[in-house]
């Protein structure tokens, strides 16, 4: 995916994940934002992920354009940071070994067959009988995966065997403009 933001755009979005993160460590509320750039106003599917010493320390998004992406960015950094069930709350003695990374998501289009996906371009959105797993297209870069693998692991974010994809599921695809505070370019 070709970069839709500008340099500026983006550090100005990690800014705002961030001064969300510390506004609601001191206040517990979400921040108000004014003189926005007219692109955060669109509708957008995004996530922020949170690591911490290159480990993952939190991850939370919105798959679809449900809210713009200014409001969606605090949301999820908030969720990311205090709600998301895999990690404690961020405290405010880590914060600064936390590095924000932002995925804007466009929208997902169903794929006829496994094969359709593109590791390393796609993400992935698996569902069945009411479950749904979803792997950002970094992931499977990150962690070395084929796609195979890849698939595997997004049966089983849906509550899925891994092997459930080769059995028939509905799999839907997205790409994503990722940047992150330790690779902004």
């Amino acid at each position: 995916m070709s970069n839709e933001f500008s340099l500026e755009e983006r550090k100005e979005l990690l800014g705002i994940a961030r001064k969300t993160i510390e506004h609601y460590l001191e206040n517990r509320n979400k921040p108000l934002l004014k003189n926005l750039y007219e692109s955060f106003k669109a509708k957008r599917g995004v996530f922020v992920t949170l690591h911490k010493k290159g480990n993952l320390r939190g991850c939370i998004g919105y798959p679809l354009p449900i809210s713009p992406l200014f409001s969606a960015v605090v949301d999820n950094a908030v969720s990311s940071a205090f709600e998301d069930p895999r990690f404690p709350p961020i405290e405010s003695d880590e914060l600064n070994e936390i590095d924000i990374e932002i995925s804007v998501l466009t929208i997902p289009e169903k794929v006829n067959k496994p094969e359709d996906v593109r590791v390393g371009v796609d993400g992935i959105i698996i569902s069945k009988h009411g479950s749904r797993g979803l792997l950002l297209p970094q992931v499977p870069v990150e962690q070395e995966w084929d796609l195979d693998q890849y698939l595997s692991y997004g049966c089983m974010k849906a509550g899925l065997s891994g092997d459930e994809w080769k059995n028939g599921v509905d799999i839907e695809v997205f790409q994503a403009e990722v940047f992150g505070e330790l690779k902004i370019e």
